[in-house]
């Protein structure tokens, strides 16, 4: 059967999405033997117009999820259940940084994106820029975004719909893959957090020392 040039199209998207999370999963593996991964510098900015750069990673434990304003259906409703975890999560959360990193730097300007995060929850930050400065993280993370063929302004973007869980040292711990439960994906960020903390605590005692 001859496949039609769609179809094609949609089995090579697919192919590299897998590599990339394959990837990333064995990163994922071995974090606990090898040094922290991302080593890269940017300069971004925030939904607010704020300076984002490599230190945001090191602020505090953070969901990092790669999207844009334009998605049909795996972004918003990423960004949907996003705001229903640190809702149900409530003061276990309060030093969680969620943050959702656009792949479409094109389209989306800072505006679009405080519009568009908000409209979830104030607790979204939304990072945009310059397209070659957003590369270096999306690459940084090993994950995948590319552009698909269609007409200059109305395209769409493949890219990982797996939501990244970065420790408070600036490290990948976890994912939760798109569809995941509820349940599951609450004891994976509780789990982070509690990593961060003894991690915190670590430091602190280690210092003191």
């Amino acid at each position: 059967m001859t496949l039609s040039p769609l179809a094609k199209l949609a089995a090579a998207a697919t192919s590299l999405f897998v590599a990339a999370l394959v990837g990333v999963m064995i990163w994922v593996a071995a974090d606990d033997v090898r040094p922290g991964r991302f080593q890269a510098r940017f300069n971004l900015v925030d939904d607010r117009g704020a300076k984002v750069d490599e230190t945001i990673f090191h602020h505090a434990p953070s969901l990092v999820y790669f999207g844009y304003t334009h998605c049909p259906e795996v972004c918003p409703t990423t960004l949907f259940e996003m705001a229903g975890w640190l809702r149900d999560l409530g003061p276990e959360a309060k030093d969680l940084q969620a943050l959702f990193f656009t792949v479409d730097p094109e389209r989306d300007t800072p505006d679009i994106m405080h519009g568009y995060v908000t409209a979830f929850t104030d607790r979204i930050t939304g990072v945009t820029g310059d397209a070659g400065e957003m590369r270096k993280v999306v690459e940084g993370w090993m994950a995948h975004a590319a552009k698909l063929p269609g007409d200059v302004d109305d395209y769409h973007m493949s890219h990982t719909t797996s939501l990244l869980l970065i420790g408070a040292d600036g490290r990948l711990k976890d994912m939760i893959a798109y569809g995941t439960e509820k349940e599951d994906a609450l004891s994976r960020i509780r789990s982070l957090l509690r990593q961060s903390g003894m991690a915190r605590v670590e430091a602190k005692t280690g210092n003191a020392g």
